[in-house]
């Protein structure tokens, strides 16, 4: 199965003519990637548009988890499904932050993508790290409950995002990670989801890299990290930035 590398552009860029300069920007050096699928999140108001260009490798930044109705703002998988998106990013750390999305918010949001078949990149991760080792039970709780009732036949299109929040580079005071780090909370994370779903599940579940990647680690995050992909932020808003990390993985 081919790796994942996943592009998120947030609020990103302000216009429709830049979107459209950046996915345009990007597109020749992901036709040379052979071992790798890029997906690309632009921001809803570029979905449209970019649908038009980008069938198979295009995503969302997030989802409702109500199908209609009177709900304000938000966006259903039966809105996104009918623009060819197939991915939608979940669970954010930006969302849990900022919008104060519970775990409860996040796993209705997941149950409603995969009854629409929607692949789901699953986020998880701590804010900080302490010596007594309470930074695992955080991503644990927020792995668990997120998955919560989700039937094992929906694993297939479940991907999980590790994001230490700080070693992003938008933090303060973020810190530099380490391949060792990421691989050590991928065996944490499958030795997780094998004791709730089974070996199968915790051995095929695609495991993401979401903390801050450039073109000089981001080989190392897969290769001696082990991560099946990555999902890269600010990064990606750059043609340049985000070209060099598809060369250097390629």
């Amino acid at each position: 199965m081919k790796k994942l590398i996943i592009a998120n552009w947030k609020m990103t860029p302000n216009n429709i003519e830049e979107a459209e300069r950046l996915f345009v920007g990007v597109c020749g050096s992901v036709k040379k990637l052979k071992n790798y699928k890029v997906v690309l999140c632009p921001p809803f108001v570029y979905l449209d548009c970019l649908s038009r260009k980008l069938k198979t490798s295009l995503g969302a930044q997030d989802i409702f988890w109500e199908s209609k109705g009177s709900y304000t703002g938000e966006i259903s998988a039966l809105m996104l499904k009918s623009l060819g998106v197939r991915y939608v990013i979940v669970g954010h750390s930006e969302r849990r932050r900022d919008l104060d999305e519970t775990d409860e918010m996040i796993n209705k949001k997941i149950k409603t993508a995969l009854k629409h078949k929607l692949k789901v990149i699953f986020c998880v991760g701590e804010e900080r790290r302490d010596e007594g080792g309470d930074y695992l039970k955080f991503v644990k709780k927020e792995l668990l409950s997120g998955l919560e009732k989700v039937a094992r036949k929906d694993f297939k299109n479940v991907i999980i995002a590790y994001e230490p929040l700080w070693a992003i580079s938008s933090q303060k005071n973020a810190q530099a990670d380490t391949p060792e780090n990421l691989f050590q909370m991928g065996v944490y994370i499958r030795r997780a989801l094998f004791f709730r779903f089974g070996r199968t599940i915790a051995r095929e579940v695609p495991i993401l890299y979401g903390g801050s990647v450039n073109a000089k680690n981001a080989r190392d995050f897969l290769e001696k990290g082990k991560a099946q992909g990555l999902l890269v932020g600010r990064a990606s808003w750059n043609i340049k930035t985000f070209n060099a990390i598809l060369e250097s993985i390629n």
